[in-house]
């Protein structure tokens, strides 16, 4: 049953165009301070709980294997979704999740079992 979850999640890459609206280096909107770690986009004409496309994070690794989502909760917002890692070596992962942790943000890395 855990091999269905990453093979849809695998059909839906496929069959998107991933768009990447915030690069490397990208200021975070609500904090100018924060640069984002990694291209960060989502897959075009899909739909997260935000009502936006669905979140992507894109690493370094040239073959772009989607091996793991995080899980992130706002409290804030009140909003909860996951984003999907595509290619991202395991220092990008942790940069990532640390990204994602604020005073009212957190989040959990899920890895694709080999």
């Amino acid at each position: 049953m855990e091999e269905s979850f990453w093979t849809h999640l695998d059909a839906l890459i496929r069959a998107s165009e991933l768009v990447i609206d915030r690069p490397k280096g990208f200021s975070r909107p609500h904090a100018p301070s924060v640069a984002y770690p990694l291209d960060y986009g989502y897959l075009q004409g899909t739909s997260s709980s935000d009502g936006e496309g669905i979140d992507v994070w894109r690493g370094s690794l040239p073959e772009g294997r989607l091996d793991a989502v995080v899980c992130t909760v706002d409290v804030r917002k009140r909003d909860a979704e996951i984003k999907l890692l595509l290619g991202c070596t395991t220092a990008e992962k942790h940069a990532i999740c640390n990204f994602h942790h604020s005073a009212v943000t957190a989040a959990i890395l899920v890895e694709r079992s080999t």
